[in-house]
């Protein structure tokens, strides 16, 4: 028997920027309970954004997350003996989750000394659709 699904926790939007999406990335980029050094990675990152661009850096957030999300994927659907890859609509929300994860995997996978200015570099690149 399937169990019920799990409970969608609420989160809190962080406290500089009041956004759940901020919110998002920091618990993505934690690392070992670290939410301090989480926060300071995202924060340094953001201003780095800033700087660069010249503009808000949660629009140029918004808008990397928006590039990067998936609108539809594949899930296995047995039908008999054999399994089917059947292409899905995404929902908004696994959407926005699956954009935020991808976009730090691969910050983190960058070549770039801190990881502040790898997330920022990574941030500028899903904005400015460039890259890989």
């Amino acid at each position: 028997m399937r169990r019920a699904p799990a409970e969608v926790r609420k989160l809190e939007p962080d406290p500089v920027y009041r956004s759940v999406l901020v919110t998002q990335v920091v618990n993505k980029v934690l690392w070992r309970g670290k939410k301090g050094a989480a926060r300071r990675i995202v924060y340094g990152a953001m201003d780095i954004v800033e700087q660069r661009t010249g503009s808000d850096p949660l629009t140029v957030l918004k808008r990397a997350v928006d590039n990067i999300r998936p609108s539809v994927e594949v899930r296995s659907r047995r039908v008999g003996g054999s399994s089917y890859q059947v292409p899905v609509e995404v929902r908004p929300r696994r959407g926005q989750t699956l954009a935020v994860r991808w976009l730090v995997e691969f910050a983190r996978k960058r070549k770039e000394p801190t990881m502040a200015m790898r997330l920022a570099n990574e941030i500028l690149d899903a904005a400015n659709r460039s890259g890989a």
